[in-house]
């Protein structure tokens, strides 16, 4: 497919754009991650410490609660988007991502307030699930809608970085805190400084987004008053719609969700839990494996532009399903080599730059203009919130069940095999779609 030339200025226009949402996105990624960085250190402040096992379960499923409840959110602040513009969700959205992380720096620990510690850290979970519920699409869509056709699918990677930065940025903080601070100064108050410093990050967020522009195309559709007054309803209604939004849950969200939960989330918990790697050190190499997944996932995102987003995406889920058993097997017998656990990381981080390289611009590319955003936001945070979010806490549990953490990676190695299935019929081609329409 022939694509039109790449315009200087229409270029410069959407660095701008980008920049203002991306620096949203990022705070609401490190708002959302840090809690993962320290699920092992939540396990003994906000569960009892008499059983450190059960006390890890606890500590993923509360992660994971707040992926559950991100549908909920994209259904609710997707129809916003639809019907109000994306500008105003944004700034919502980050508002009380924002606000809810704050508040979990402030929170009394188990040992202070028992359960009722748990609880409000729960609840605070949820509200941070669903204001990231609001804004993953809606980013996904924003972004996208401004971007040049001709090199959509790499100028939409960089949103893809967000998620790594969320987690180089959360990571590093903790690294250094518990390099800087002893192990019981952490453990008393040196978690909190992330999520306080969050207040921070929320005014300077904000700033940047008051500064943002609605979308053309949301524009567009003001102007000629054809705003769809029930956007959940037309999307389940619309046949088409809705075989699409089945087909982004069941592959392109499943398979990058699982992808980057495998290679940025477990892969930390895995090495801290099981091959008992020094956490300072285990959290270096983590560190370098996902910064290499920057260029890599632009790169991807470029590949797209040239030869197809459904060949580069397929490509990447075959590569996650066939690599994650044998990476993590290999990463038990290398423990005490760091270059070679970094090299078996940078495995899966490809895997996930392949598939989610594509992504922003596929997923603006599969539906009609006046629904995008809750076509878009539903199917792809039921995906990243119930099959990959809740991915590390199946894994962990099958492998208690087992007794072999390989059986419990067996769990979203099948997952991307049935993503693979499903694309390789079904996935259509997208590159160059008008987004007007």
């Amino acid at each position: 497919m022939n694509q039109p030339p790449v315009n200087p200025a229409e270029e410069a226009r959407y660095r701008k754009v980008a920049l203002a949402a991306c620096f949203g996105t990022f705070i609401e990624w490190y708002d959302f991650l840090t809690f993962a960085t320290l699920a092992v250190h939540f396990a003994v402040l906000f569960f009892p410490a008499d059983d450190p096992v059960a006390g890890l379960l606890y500590s993923l499923a509360t992660f994971g609660m707040g992926m559950v409840v991100r549908p909920l959110g994209a259904a609710l602040f997707g129809s916003f988007g639809d019907r109000y513009g994306r500008r105003k969700v944004f700034i919502a959205t980050i508002a009380i991502m924002g606000v809810a992380t704050f508040l979990v720096g402030l929170l009394p620990t188990h040992a202070q307030w028992g359960w009722w510690a748990t609880g409000a850290l729960l609840a605070l979970r949820l509200v941070q699930g669903l204001a990231m519920g609001g804004e993953i699409g809606g980013a996904n869509v924003y972004l996208a809608e401004h971007a040049p056709v001709a090199s959509r699918g790499a100028s939409t990677s960089v949103l893809q970085w967000m998620g790594g930065l969320g987690i180089l940025a959360s990571t590093l903080q903790l690294v250094l805190l518990q390099t800087w601070l002893s192990e019981a100064d952490f453990k008393e108050w040196g978690w909190r400084i992330p999520f306080l410093f969050s207040a921070v990050l929320l005014l300077a967020s904000v700033k940047a987004r008051l500064a943002l522009h609605e979308s053309p195309v949301f524009t567009e559709l003001s102007q000629s008053q054809k705003l769809a007054k029930t956007p959940l309803r037309d999307c389940l209604r619309d046949r088409h719609t809705l075989g699409r939004m089945a087909l982004l849950f069941f592959c392109v969200s499943a398979g990058g969700g699982l992808l980057f939960f495998c290679s940025q989330v477990y892969a930390a918990v895995y090495l801290k839990t099981v091959v008992k790697m020094d956490p300072v050190l285990a959290g270096w190499v983590t560190l370098a494996a996902t910064f290499c997944l920057f260029p890599l996932t632009y790169v991807c995102g470029a590949l797209s532009d040239r030869y197809g987003r459904r060949p580069v995406v397929l490509a990447g889920l075959l590569l996650g399903a066939v690599s994650i058993i044998p990476v993590y097997a290999g990463l038990a017998r290398v423990a005490d080599q760091p270059l070679l656990v970094f090299l078996l990381l940078l495995i899966p981080v490809l895997a996930v730059a392949l598939v989610t390289g594509p992504q922003t611009a596929m997923l603006s590319e599969l539906f009609p203009a006046r629904t995008r955003y809750t076509a878009v936001g539903l199917p792809h945070n039921l995906a990243a919130g119930w099959i990959g979010g809740l991915s590390p806490y199946m894994v962990t549990l099958i492998a208690g069940q087992t007794g072999s953490v390989l059986l419990g990676l067996g769990y979203p190695t099948a997952l991307l095999c049935l993503a693979l299935v499903v694309g390789w019929f079904f996935l259509p081609e997208t590159r160059g779609a008008d987004l007007r329409v």
